[in-house]
């Protein structure tokens, strides 16, 4: 890839996950979270939350997991053992009495986790995840002002998912997947080093966690120092669709909360690929800037080599510079002593 398209790239997909990060526009109406044992999506869902008070937007949480609601959270909602009327009712008016006419037309409502009501008995068969899901995106009273809502699902993909009711019905992963706008799975970034240290010297990539089929094992290791930097952090592996229907693809690499300011509005996600752990710095050369390939020997030419070079007369030279027809093809010889003639041969 040519570097003006790489480049390109690189600040496109920077802009991006600014822009679903910070809920501009609404980029993404439905994010799917895929989160495991090996890296919950407790950091992401945290700077969702941070963005959103810096961006003065209505943060509603629906816990079916969290018993206490985190720091930002504007209105937290308990889903356990309330149908889903009763939940979506209750959504909808947090938002109508906690917000003024002066309030930002924004909202954003998290799922903690998703999987519960899945795997309920009461209403998994009878869920339709389209209807439940739209119930918070699309206004419920058409004449009430126009509200601009992101949801974000999370979805455990190491919780087991009940059978289908019809063998021809598709899984509640795949009718996520399907309806989601932006589907991010995160990765450990320890793992992920380490499966990138075995590719590279062409080896079978470690597994961790359940993976490894091994009793007892439930978690890999983790996270450990590397020299001046750290292993901490998180990967997120991004999926977005846009409005075209084009996909994009891409790998981020979140830091910590430790490194950065709950306030800093600067972006502080960036591509994993220019992480000096994932990808060493690059070692300019300081010399003439020659592109001249590397070898044990010496093959630069000092300014006198360079003239004799220039100045010697390659064999035949002479008979090139023939004016004539036919001159171009002439051969000059010219004998020595130690040369043989012979009359004879030479009339012949």
């Amino acid at each position: 890839m040519a570097p003006t398209n790489l480049a390109h790239r690189q600040t496109h997909n920077l802009l991006l996950i600014s822009k679903l990060l910070s809920l501009r526009d609404t980029a993404s109406p439905l994010t799917l979270l895929l989160d495991s044992l090996e890296q919950p999506a407790t950091p992401l869902v945290r700077e969702y939350i941070r963005r959103a008070k810096i961006s003065k937007v209505h943060v509603t949480l629906i816990a079916f997991e969290t018993l206490r609601a985190p720091d930002g959270v504007d209105a937290f909602i308990s889903a356990r053992k309330k149908t889903l009327a009763e939940v979506a009712k209750e959504v909808g008016a947090v938002y109508q009495t906690s917000t003024s006419t002066t309030a930002s037309r924004r909202r954003l409502i998290l799922i903690d986790s998703i999987n519960p009501l899945l795997n309920s008995k009461k209403t998994g068969h009878h869920l339709s995840l389209p209807s439940f899901l739209g119930s918070f995106i699309a206004p419920q009273n058409p004449s009430a002002p126009r509200v601009e809502v992101s949801l974000i699902v999370t979805f455990h993909q190491d919780t087991p998912s009940p059978p289908t009711q019809s063998p021809y019905s598709p899984s509640p992963l795949s009718m996520l997947t399907y309806l989601a706008t932006t589907v991010i799975r995160l990765h450990s970034f320890s793992h992920i080093l380490a499966q990138k240290a075995a590719r590279d010297r062409s080896l079978a990539a470690p597994v961790f966690g359940l993976e490894e089929e091994q009793d007892g094992v439930l978690l890999g290791r983790l996270d450990k120092p590397k020299g001046k930097e750290s292993a901490e952090g998180i990967v997120l592996e991004m999926e977005h669709r846009r409005k075209s229907g084009r996909g994009v693809l891409e790998w981020y690499f979140l830091p910590p909360p430790s490194q950065y300011s709950p306030q800093q509005v600067k972006e502080i996600v960036t591509l994993l690929d220019d992480h000096p752990l994932y990808r060493p710095p690059e070692q300019h050369d300081t010399g003439t800037g020659e592109d001249e390939p590397e070898s044990t020997f010496e093959l630069r030419l000092t300014e006198r080599q360079r003239r004799d070079r220039e100045g010697v007369v390659l064999p035949y030279f002479d008979a090139q510079q023939g004016n004539g027809p036919g001159e171009g093809g002439r051969i000059l010889y010219d004998m020595g002593e130690e040369d043989d003639f012979d009359e004879e041969e030479d009339e012949i």
